[in-house]
């Protein structure tokens, strides 16, 4: 189910919902070609995506919105945040903001590898690709996630 708000003032939330109970996943895949690039990626507001060789952590917020795109929408993401960083003018966080733009060019162009990891607690994540892998996240790995949203533990409520 795909929920879409949109208010006067000009706020938007978007999110996808499997309306079925899943297990916390990890999904990961290698980028190793161009061709790799159009592997589609499904974000929920509960996912988590990394990019371990650019030291990317995406993790989901309060306003965290879900998307359906590719690596390539993926990467367009994370050098729309960087060409905010570069604007600054701070001298080193820009200077790794353009190391970094140049990386992910590199990327596009076949000559630098990268991977894109995706955990979800929640399940409603995923890589959608013949060489992606997929495995059950463990209740410790699940736990560490944020997952964007307010969550209470019963047990810990007194009566």
């Amino acid at each position: 189910m795909h929920i879409t708000s949109i208010c006067d003032c000009g706020f938007r939330y978007s999110d996808t919902l499997i309306l079925s109970q899943r297990e916390p996943v990890h999904h990961e895949m290698k980028v190793r070609s161009i061709n790799d690039l159009d592997a589609r990626v499904v974000r929920s507001t509960s996912g988590t995506i990394r990019i371990p060789e650019l030291g990317v952590d995406i993790e989901p917020g309060p306003a965290s919105e879900s998307f359906i795109s590719n690596i390539e929408g993926v990467l367009e993401r994370v050098e729309e945040i960087l060409g905010m960083v570069t604007r600054w003018g701070e001298e080193d966080k820009t200077a790794r903001a353009e190391e970094l733009l140049s990386t992910i060019e590199k990327t596009r162009a076949g000559e630098y590898e990268i991977t894109l990891v995706i955990e979800d607690p929640l399940g409603n994540s995923a890589i959608i690709a013949e060489n992606a892998v997929c495995r059950k996240l463990t209740g410790d790995e699940a736990a560490l996630l944020k997952t964007g949203m307010i969550m209470f533990d019963k047990s810990e409520v007194e009566p």
